[in-house]
């Protein structure tokens, strides 16, 4: 096989034509095509690659080329080039799949509070006696009963969780934040969750994506372009969700800012998702542009994070958020950076073959990227569900 990954052949000839010139006749028939199916499917190098399957030069071999999808399948679980390009990604993918569920689970019921008329509904689907052995946790100096935390509900929570001020009447203003920290989760009406959940919808979508694309690309020319604009469209996905939660709770007090930013990410998404179409878009003299292009959707997004702080320089929320939204888009471009410079392999070309090439930190930093982005969603709902507008 060593021999044969030595010779030379042309960009356009199949690998299996190449193969064939390899292929051993021996006297008997049987033994003859028992060495050609144990032969066929072996990882070749670089230059035995056909030209569609020619990306990074400095990956010099561990390729799969033009295998059926059988075996393109069940390679999964072998070593190959791609198989950490593989797993990295589909992990990623399972991980924002258990967020998700998780995130869904931890919505609180809808409820009422804003009409004192439905006041004693409210009181009557809340667990008064959980809430009760919180607030004992919590103080346990205090007495609490029923009717004690039905007088709190009435008299300590702050006015914007309430429909008048009662907060005169409390004797416990010392701790009403605290108070409020416990009960809001049971009493308020949770704000909308369809961005964020958007996000993890296009961090799944993406993921999967991208895994998919990498394990099935080898099977054919024409499944490796479709495979490939499904990678592209993935990332821009990604990009276009990540900014959903940041501008939608940043400005959701502010419809024009909120409809003028979403509605220009979103088109940018589209734009770069078309631009993506273009076979040409796909060939390795392009590689820096791919870069350049998702990584001018990140930097849209300066915008609206800047015209956030400004607005809320005073609210501790903001300025968290910010910091994660400043580490997600550092990731995100030390990732694209590493994509498009091909670093560590082009300082040493065939040490990183299996393990450790550019491509395999790119998921990596993105799926990092991605996670710091769910933080910051989580203090976003926090935020807005305390606070409202």
């Amino acid at each position: 096989m060593m021999g044969i990954a030595n010779e030379s052949c042309e960009d356009s000839r199949p690998l299996t034509e190449t193969m064939e010139n390899y292929r051993v006749r021996p006297s008997k028939e049987g033994k003859g095509k028992k060495l050609w199916k144990k032969v066929k499917y072996q990882l070749v190098e670089y230059h035995l690659l056909p030209g569609y399957l020619r990306d990074n030069e400095y990956i010099l071999g561990h390729y799969r080329a033009e295998w059926p999808m059988k075996q393109t399948l069940l390679s999964i679980f072998t070593i190959h080039n791609e198989t950490l390009n593989v797993w990295t990604h589909l992990i990623g993918f399972f991980l924002f799949l258990g967020l998700t569920i998780y995130t869904a689970m931890k919505v609180p019921k809808v409820v009422d509070l804003y009409s004192l008329k439905h006041f004693p509904d409210v009181l009557r689907k809340a667990d008064l006696h959980k809430l009760g052995e919180e607030l004992k946790t919590t103080f346990p100096s205090m007495n609490i009963s029923s009717w004690h935390v039905v007088e709190l509900l009435y008299n300590c929570l702050p006015e914007r969780f309430s429909n008048g001020n009662f907060t005169d009447a409390c004797v416990l203003r010392t701790v009403k934040e605290d108070l409020a920290n416990i009960i809001a989760p049971l009493m308020v009406r949770p704000i909308t969750r369809w961005p964020f959940f958007a996000f993890l919808g296009g961090a799944m979508f993406c993921l999967l994506a991208s895994s998919t694309c990498h394990l099935l690309s080898c099977h054919s020319e024409r499944l490796s372009y479709i495979m490939l604009r499904l990678d592209y469209a993935g990332i821009a996905a990604l990009i276009s969700t990540s900014f959903y939660p940041s501008v939608y709770y940043s400005f959701m007090c502010y419809p024009f800012f909120c409809n003028l930013y979403m509605g220009f990410i979103t088109v940018l998404g589209i734009m770069t998702v078309l631009a993506s179409l273009f076979p040409m878009f796909q060939t390795p003299q392009f590689r820096s542009i791919r870069a350049l292009l998702f990584c001018g959707m990140g930097l849209s997004g300066i915008a609206p994070v800047l015209h956030k702080v400004i607005l809320f320089w005073h609210q501790p929320e903001a300025l968290r958020t910010t910091g994660y939204e400043i580490l997600m888009g550092v990731l995100y471009s030390l990732g694209a950076l590493v994509y498009a410079t091909r670093i560590p392999e082009r300082w040493m070309p065939g040490k990183f073959d299996i393990a450790g090439h550019s491509h395999q930190l790119f998921h990596v930093l993105v799926v990092a990227g991605a996670y710091t982005h769910y933080r910051a969603g989580l203090v976003y709902l926090n935020w807005r569900d305390l606070e409202g507008c």
